[in-house]
């Protein structure tokens, strides 16, 4: 069993998720996120795409109702015993079979928490759900429960943090051999990509982010690429992922000669990077991290540069003491 955790581990997660449960009234937890799925089970799948729902019982039951296609991998992925097969047809309502589990685990007029904030859970789908439980149970948003213990990484998730960090430097050091005049783009991103994977290292969750010449700012994905020129600048947003544990990075990598005022900048980056690091401590937040690094552009002449849809950004949750 490829377990990425041992079951102790696991185990461990379950009873916080379980004892969160139990305080707050609720008879189980409908957990549609897969992130929390591995979290809790070692449950891996990209069929997330598709409906699936794991049920957690307050008495740390699990149920898994997912596709006849995804039958194998649940069974070799995870610590769940229990997987039922929804039929994907035509008139299928994976919402009826759902309810079949709550009735059958004593549910029928109990509270239950939903993971509504998920890829795999559309409108579409959430409507079946509802239409099922309506009038049987009492349901309430539970998208952050699992998250909220997430945010605290055991030794193991650190370890795997790591490796993915290392990754990244052994993306971005293919990257600085191969960017050179005349090289296309699409070299680049083989030779990044080559670095991860032959590290032991998975696909990252997003795609990595490349442009150059009239392009490089554009900092989002999009099909077609060019060749480098002379003098050109390369922007690289990527990261090295490992277990689906990532650590992401940006980088500009220049063909040529840098301007004074690209230098400049540079400096001004290290300087606000450094003062953000010193702001993210527990008790901070997010909103507190940021003006450190809108304060330290403004000393460096670069304030008009701060991109103002984060100005609003300053009611966010603190840091837990936690995370590391």
């Amino acid at each position: 069993m490829p377990l990425h955790f041992t079951e102790e581990e696991l185990a461990t997660r379950r009873e916080m998720v379980v004892a969160e449960l139990q305080s707050r009234g609720l008879a189980a937890l409908l957990i549609f996120r897969q992130e929390s799925m591995y979290y809790l089970t070692g449950y891996d799948t990209t069929g997330y795409s598709q409906f699936q729902c794991l049920f957690l019982g307050a008495d740390g039951r699990l149920v898994l109702l997912t596709r006849s296609a995804d039958l194998r991998q649940a069974r070799l992925t995870s610590v769940i015993e229990d997987i039922r097969i929804w039929v994907d047809r035509a008139d299928s309502n994976p919402g009826r079979d759902l309810w079949q589990i709550l009735e059958e685990q004593g549910c029928r007029g109990q509270r239950v928490g939903v993971e509504m904030e998920a890829w795999c859970l559309t409108g579409a789908r959430w409507e079946y759900v509802k239409a099922a439980i309506d009038g049987r149970c009492e349901y309430q948003d539970c998208s952050e429960l699992v998250s909220g213990y997430r945010i605290i990484k055991s030794d193991a998730e650190v370890a795997y943090v790591r490796r993915a960090a290392e990754l990244a430097d052994d993306a971005l050091a293919a990257a600085q051999q191969l960017a050179r005049p005349g090289v296309p783009e699409q070299e680049v991103l083989a030779g990044m990509n080559a670095a991860v994977f032959r590290g032991g290292g998975d696909y990252a969750a997003s795609r990595f982010i490349i442009g150059s010449g009239e392009n490089a700012l554009m900092v989002r994905n999009f099909t077609g690429y060019r060749t480098l020129e002379a003098n050109d600048q390369l922007q690289l947003e990527f990261g090295g992922a490992y277990r689906h544990y990532h650590s992401c990075l940006m980088r500009t990598i220049l063909t040529g000669q840098p301007d004074p005022r690209q230098v400049a900048m540079h400096a001004a980056c290290c300087d606000a990077l450094q003062s953000c690091k010193d702001a993210a401590r527990p008790g901070s937040t997010f909103g507190d991290i940021f003006a450190a690094h809108a304060d330290s552009l403004d000393r460096s002449g670069f304030g008009e540069q701060v991109d103002s849809h984060f100005k609003c950004n300053t009611g966010l949750d603190k840091i837990s003491a936690g995370v590391r």
